[in-house]
């Protein structure tokens, strides 16, 4: 199993494969929302779990919550400065090029005046704290309560444009337009140019929206997406706004001389981060209900539990399936001995199913008690930075739902990504009906 990705997702046994040979990292699993068995089984069998090879090369599994919990709090053992996915090109085994020795030299110059691609998410302390500090005010609790008002103005926007009674794809018409629509706030980005940023952040992460792109395509639309940044940025160093990332990144002492490939990298974190996470809950929430009728029963007849929905949307979606980090030092986790230099994944889809620490976690509860202990933000100083900015805009979105409609009704398959990293939807057919 480990020499090829699962095509036959639909019809997987977990047990039908040897456990030295399990490899999670198989996007056709998640796009049949065929994964969980497998996972069941690593946190019975082998909650650390080691993959010696592979498309994705050699990489730990820690299954388990506290495992989880453990890796992701101790920075000091745990680098995330090697990069925060499980990349297909970081450890597996590809074939070699032979570059002449023009290329090295070009290589080198372009690297060097440019610098390397890079984010602070993918830092380790100082550099990691210095540049989260920097953009961090955007979500503090001031300019969130002065957010809120846009939030609802926006949704109720959203869902009165929407086709009473007739079909249509929810995660365009209302996950992505709701966070793009945000997220250009955020930047202060021209706002009719909003989609950009879904394109950039399908191309960053292989969405299913940049499927059509060839590779010349994508190159040329990250080059387009860092030229159109850089003039705001030099833009908002001489006339700097009132409240948006751009200009916390221009004028911050940390990250006003970032080179080009760095100011990119975080560009990249805070497009992904800022719409896929939201985007794929809001659309996570809805299939949900569907699937619980009782729940959705429930919330109408109170929707005072919405704030506490809204975190079991999270953690039942786990709109980010993993995080990984390269050990310091030989160190053991869940008796196994991880040596220094070797990749860990930490899976939170499986943390935050893991039934030694949650009660009933494969149940959709509503009103379910400590909802917000789920994986799915991250713990430590590399915690989800917008997770209350995200939490806010599914929160005003549901009450919006219900001042509107007496149910969002799913009426046909979502259609799911097929990634290892996003868990999410392309597709969502919906109907809305009027209260």
């Amino acid at each position: 199993m480990s020499e090829q990705f699962i095509t036959n997702a639909a019809d997987f046994d977990p047990n039908s494969i040897s456990l030295e040979d399990i490899d999670p990292a198989q996007p056709h699993l998640f796009a049949a929302d065929a994964h969980w068995g497998l996972f069941e089984r690593l946190r019975n069998e082998d909650p650390v779990h080691y993959t010696p090879d592979g498309p994705h090369g050699a990489y730990w599994s820690v299954t388990r919550y506290e495992d989880i919990f453990t890796v992701d709090t101790n920075h000091d053992a745990f680098s995330s400065a090697h990069g925060i996915t499980l990349d297909r090109r970081s450890g597996a085994k590809e074939p070699k090029r032979e570059y002449t020795e023009d290329e090295i030299k070009e290589y080198e110059e372009r690297r060097e005046q440019q610098g390397p691609f890079s984010m602070f998410i993918a830092m380790d302390p100082p550099r990691h704290d210095q540049q989260r500090a920097t953009v961090s005010p955007v979500v503090a609790p001031p300019n969130l309560k002065k957010l809120e008002g846009t939030i609802r103005e926006r949704a109720g926007n959203i869902l009165d444009s929407l086709p009473m009674g007739e079909t249509f794809n929810w995660v365009d018409k209302v996950s992505i337009e709701l966070t793009t629509q945000m997220l250009a706030t955020l930047f202060d980005f021209p706002f009719e140019q909003r989609r950009k940023l879904t394109l950039w952040s399908d191309i960053f992460t292989g969405g299913e929206g940049a499927a059509h792109l060839s590779e010349e395509e994508r190159g040329a639309e990250i080059m387009g997406c860092l030229a159109q940044f850089t003039e705001l940025f030099n833009q908002r160093r001489e006339n700097p706004g009132e409240f948006d990332l751009i200009t916390m990144l221009a004028n911050g002492e940390s990250t006003k001389d970032l080179k080009p490939m760095e100011f990119l990298g975080n560009l990249v974190l805070l497009i992904v981060g800022g719409n896929d996470t939201t985007r794929n809950s809001i659309s996570g929430g809805v299939l949900a209900l569907n699937e619980n009728p009782a729940e959705y029963d429930k919330l109408k007849a109170n929707p005072k539990l919405i704030p506490n929905m809204v975190s079991e949307i999270i953690r039942w979606q786990t709109p980010l399936t993993h995080m990984r980090r390269v050990a310091n030092q030989d160190i053991e986790v869940g008796g196994k001995t991880i040596k220094a230099g070797d990749r860990v994944v930490m899976w939170y889809v499986s943390g935050n199913r893991d039934e030694r620490h949650i009660e009933n976690p494969n149940q959709f509860i509503i009103d379910r008690k400590r909802a917000r202990e789920h994986l799915s933000f991250g713990f430590g100083i590399h915690r989800c930075m917008g997770n209350r900015l995200a939490e806010m805009q599914i929160k005003v979105l549901w009450e919006e739902i219900l001042n509107r409609f007496s149910h969002v009704e799913v009426v046909g398959e979502p259609v799911r990504t097929a990634s290892i990293f996003i868990k999410g939807y392309t597709d969502l057919p919906v109907r809305v009906h009027p209260i």
